[in-house]
């Protein structure tokens, strides 16, 4: 079993990169890859662990891009988090978010909402989902669900999207990187009332490696459609539990909401994919 998607301190979970790794070898994964949301900063001290881990360790990141007006998340694995040119776009992705953010609190405090200093650890990237649970602690919904769905999801009224980034630009840095790109959890594009066929094509031929067909919250007809859709398209089908810790109650590393199960044999077809492209791979 392998787990290619969670998230630690340097975004929007609860733990730190070692002890991702250390809750990974406890599972006995194969491999785990840590994609915080537009940063790698967290991936030299999770790449450090690889000394002492018997799991392979995948250096990613979960982009944020614009499509049809909406969020899209893009997921980069085996990325050469040193590369220069790769880490001077991503220092940019910071920017635009700071930018989204303040937007956010703006929208808020028009509906008589202010949430003060937002206070983070060192590198932390603070997403939508820190500004969720503020709203929690100052009592403005019962829990992280409510306040997305009242306040932040994308038709809620303090809701602020992104500078523009295309998807075609991430899967372009990504490769450029040495990394696969991957559609992330496309189930839940659009809150699920997405027909993804012709747009899935249009992605492979803009770059895109993969789509993230195994995912806690696609359904079984959903990740059956998926992985189709990757055969025919012949695209690389990844998975993960979109780890968070204490950030995302009832979502545990490697098995999810308690029925996910990404085989090893996932992990082969994602690197044969990358040699099929002539992608180095880190």
């Amino acid at each position: 079993m392998i787990d290619l998607h969670c998230h630690s301190t340097f975004s929007d979970g609860s733990d730190q990169p070692d002890a991702i790794v250390a809750k990974a070898e406890g599972l006995a994964l194969r491999a785990l890859a840590l994609t915080d949301h537009d940063t790698l900063d967290g991936l030299d001290g999770f790449l450090d662990m690889q000394k002492k881990a018997s799991v392979r360790l995948v250096p990613g990141i979960e982009m944020s891009c614009m499509f049809a007006g909406r969020d899209l998340h893009v997921l980069g694995l085996f990325v050469g988090h040193r590369d220069p040119m790769f880490r001077d776009r991503i220092k940019g992705l910071k920017t635009r978010r700071l930018k989204r953010n303040e937007q956010i609190f703006t929208n808020l405090r028009a509906m008589g909402i202010t949430l003060g200093e937002l206070g983070g650890r060192s590198g932390e990237v603070l997403t939508r989902g820190h500004i969720a649970t503020a709203l929690v602690m100052q009592g403005h919904a019962a829990d992280r669900a409510e306040a997305f769905r009242r306040y932040l999801d994308e038709d809620a009224p303090a809701y602020a999207p992104f500078e523009q980034l295309s998807p075609a630009t991430a899967f372009g840095w990504i490769r450029e990187a040495g990394g696969l790109p991957a559609i992330a959890h496309p189930g839940r594009f659009a809150k699920g009332a997405f027909i993804w066929d012709a747009a899935m094509r249009d992605f492979r031929d803009w770059g895109c490696l993969g789509a993230e067909a195994l995912y806690p919250d696609h359904s079984a007809t959903e990740t059956a459609y998926f992985l189709r859709l990757c055969g025919e398209l012949g695209m690389a089908p990844t998975g993960g539990s979109d780890y968070h810790g204490s950030m995302k109650p009832g979502c545990e590393l490697g098995t999810g909401r308690g029925s996910l199960n990404v085989p090893d044999e996932i992990l082969d077809g994602l690197l044969d994919k990358l040699k099929e492209a002539g992608i180095r791979g880190h």
